[in-house]
């Protein structure tokens, strides 16, 4: 019996480290690299063509996301970083979209874990098509 409480002490224990562990904006806030799409294991990489408005339109659609809030930056400052958190157990993931003129390029990536089983690009593909005409 005490090892089921252990056990469930430790699972307790890592919830909350999961969904209060602090969110360091220079860790997180860095500038997205590549110039072509790519699906990664813990996320993903969008680069699209969304002209001089494309970070305003990505940014009020991402904000409009309710387990979603800005970690870091503004579309003022031309790159913004979002953290969005899953409902049951909290996982933090975070999205970085930057304006480079004409160009869109928006890092979605995991924080724990090595697999996101592809939560990121669904998410940022999502909202890429809620702003496409």
């Amino acid at each position: 019996m005490t090892f089921v409480w252990v056990l469930l002490t430790l699972v307790i224990l890592g919830v909350a480290f999961i969904r209060l562990a602090p969110s360091d904006p220079t860790r997180w806030h860095v500038t997205p690299k590549g110039d072509v799409d790519k699906d990664l294991k813990g996320g993903v990489v969008r680069v699209v063509q969304g002209g001089p408005q494309g970070l305003t339109w990505f940014d009020a659609v991402a904000q409009a996301d309710s387990a979603t809030k800005v970690l870091a930056g503004s579309v003022g400052e031309g790159m913004v970083t979002y953290i969005s958190r899953t409902k049951v157990m909290g996982f933090p993931d975070y999205t970085t979209a930057q304006q480079d003129g004409d160009t869109l390029r928006i890092y979605g990536r995991l924080r724990f874990g090595r697999s996101d089983f592809g939560v990121n690009r669904n998410r940022v593909d999502g909202w890429l098509a809620q702003i496409k005409p």
